[in-house]
């Protein structure tokens, strides 16, 4: 778990933050970690100030694919789910957001086959790089 503390971001994780915020986005964390995990990891990572929020379940009390952490970004965030575009790399995540209304984009690194889930993301990535202009940030 120590480790976790220490990880750092893949290599285009600053740069794609960089050009979502120069595009005037919003960009946050959404994660089952607690507060003092996420932000280690944020320092760790060195993504300071490229985030607006970090957010984690312990503010619902609630693990992922509850709704309840869903709709804790949609409250934060003041959008409306189908506002927020949600990146993740894990198949059960995205499809609990993607059925909670928000758009998602499955960040599939590694190539993998689609897990057996009801439902898909509405698109797929090979890595965040190419999130800019699926959401119109040049």
């Amino acid at each position: 778990m120590a480790l976790y503390l220490t990880l750092d971001a893949y290599p285009e994780v600053a740069s794609t933050l960089e050009r979502l915020k120069r595009a005037g986005m919003r960009t946050a964390i959404l994660s089952n970690g607690t507060p003092d995990m996420l932000a280690a990891a944020v320092k760790g990572a060195s993504l300071e100030g490229l985030l607006d929020a970090v957010l984690s379940v312990e503010e619902v009390h609630a693990f992922k694919p509850d709704p309840r952490v869903y709709q804790l970004a949609v409250d934060r965030l003041g959008l409306p789910a189908s506002a927020i575009a949600f990146q993740s790399a894990n198949a059960w995540d995205a499809h609990a957001a993607s059925a909670f209304g928000m758009r998602v984009v499955w960040c599939n690194r590694l190539s993998q086959r689609r897990e057996r889930l009801p439902g898909d993301p509405d698109r797929a990535i090979s890595s965040l790089a190419e999130l800019p202009a699926l959401v119109g940030a040049p």
